[in-house]
């Protein structure tokens, strides 16, 4: 909470983590797949629009859906909007991101499984495609 006894701006963005962990487990991919994969998802960018505010102990929805995707599902665009119980839109966080190899440091095309989990997202009205993170290597 903040000093105005509202849900504070960090705590959007770890609602929003915690809703993404809570899909990839539910789709194959708990920490320790991650870890086995030696990859991780990486978040480039945050962007936070606040609406209405929610107090304390007041109950959210919070909604998960693709923004945008490049078609190698080397980047993404991920946009989840945080509903009050009374229905209003209370903020909309749209993160930037992709897919990160842990040993090289380097993003990457994640594997088909966790490609297909991605694209099973619903997808945005305003959804984009994406260009690839991957840089083609020179012969």
């Amino acid at each position: 909470m903040d000093f105005n006894s509202h849900m504070k701006n960090t705590a959007y963005l770890d609602k929003a983590a915690d809703v993404r962990q809570m899909f990839l487990i539910e789709h194959g991919f708990p920490m320790e797949e991650f870890l086995r994969l030696r990859i991780g998802p990486v978040v480039r960018k945050d962007e936070v629009e606040y609406f209405n505010e929610v107090g304390l102990q007041q109950q959210i929805t919070v909604t998960y859906a693709l923004a945008g995707h490049a078609v190698d599902g080397s980047r993404f665009l991920l946009r989840h909007e945080i509903f009050r119980a009374d229905g209003k839109l209370s903020a909309r966080v749209t993160s930037a991101g992709g897919w990160l190899n842990l040993v090289e440091r380097k993003l990457m095309v994640p594997p088909p499984a966790l490609l297909a989990a991605m694209n099973s997202l619903e997808k945005t009205d305003d959804f984009t495609v994406l260009p690839s993170s991957i840089k083609p290597r020179l012969a």
